[in-house]
């Protein structure tokens, strides 16, 4: 392969990894990819269910705003979105499971289990 070629390469895998883009993240045309309630963890569902009853809540930090500063999320005006912890059987300490919902009721949910690295539309 030639140098320049090697190169480029390097270089593209180097930005596709700084930007986050991952095959899970993002489908087609740069949409987040869905994934249907059935398909979350159980914990998540439960989450959800307190999401939409307004809680109660075991973590301190959830229903904090979340500012999307990863960008990995459709740009809102601040206070859009706000975050909640999904449990993490095993774990010691918040886990790296959230649901991150949008709007004032919340009208769109996206899960995330890698600590925002990558997200997945809830469909309804």
């Amino acid at each position: 392969m030639a140098a320049w070629l090697r190169l480029l390469v390097i270089l593209w895998l180097t930005l596709a990894g700084a930007t986050g883009f991952t095959r899970e993240a993002f489908a087609v045309n740069g949409e987040i990819s869905p994934i249907s309630v059935a398909e979350l963890p159980r914990e998540a569902r439960e989450t959800l269910a307190l999401i939409r009853r307004s809680g109660p809540f075991q973590f301190d930090r959830d229903g904090i705003e979340f500012r999307n500063f990863e960008r990995r999320l459709p740009r809102a005006e601040r206070g859009h979105y706000h975050e909640y912890t999904v449990k993490t059987p095993g774990a010691h300490n918040r886990g790296a499971r959230r649901i991150i919902a949008g709007g004032n009721p919340p009208s769109v949910f996206y899960y995330t289990d890698d600590h925002y690295n990558s997200f997945r539309r809830i469909q309804e």
